[in-house]
């Protein structure tokens, strides 16, 4: 355990020094480089800002209009035939809109619940293996200049589903261990 805990707090330094001599022995304006890629880093940073903006504002009318818990309410009986808890709707409707959204949600539910609760378990494991998709989507698709999307929203809302029914089943075979 020791040879891990020494690995891990030097992996990151030694990656660095790594590429940094890696350049210097090839030759390679380093520093240059870096300004360089930070420089396109700020384009890209003013390129998506206006979808960011947009999509943060729209989730924050979503929730302080209470329509994510109007939602809930009348998903709360589809929700029940699928172990669903209720409280877990609204984190489910945001997630793949937007994940600080989601997390906001998740500390009212941690609050409410505690987090070592099953719906506090169950919002934990979801938010570990699901995304962001719309905002992933329209951020990296943007920047890119991809136009043609084809497949990716149905895969996408398919990991997704798969991600909150993995949540759902873990937790529910971790309540009987």
């Amino acid at each position: 355990m020791d040879v891990l805990i020494f690995l891990s707090e030097f992996m990151v330094p030694l990656v660095i020094f790594y590429i940094v001599g890696f350049g210097l022995l090839s030759g390679r304006p380093v520093f240059d480089d870096f300004l360089k890629g930070a420089v396109e880093g700020m384009k890209t940073v003013a390129g998506i800002l206006p979808t960011l903006i947009g999509l943060m504002a729209a989730v924050g009318i979503l929730r302080a209009s209470g329509f994510l818990e109007a939602a809930a309410e009348v998903l709360k009986t589809p929700a029940g035939w699928l172990h669903i808890p209720v409280p877990l709707v609204p984190v489910i409707l945001v997630r793949v809109v937007s994940s600080s959204a989601a997390t906001g949600l998740i500390l009212d539910i941690f609050k409410e619940y505690g987090p070592d609760s099953l719906v506090g378990t169950m919002v934990s494991i979801m938010m570990g293996c699901t995304e962001t998709v719309f905002y992933t989507m329209s951020v990296y698709f943007m920047t890119a200049g991809i136009r043609k999307t084809r497949w990716t929203l149905p895969g996408a809302l398919l990991a997704t589903g798969a991600g909150i029914a993995a949540s759902i089943v873990l937790t529910g075979t971790m309540r009987f261990l």
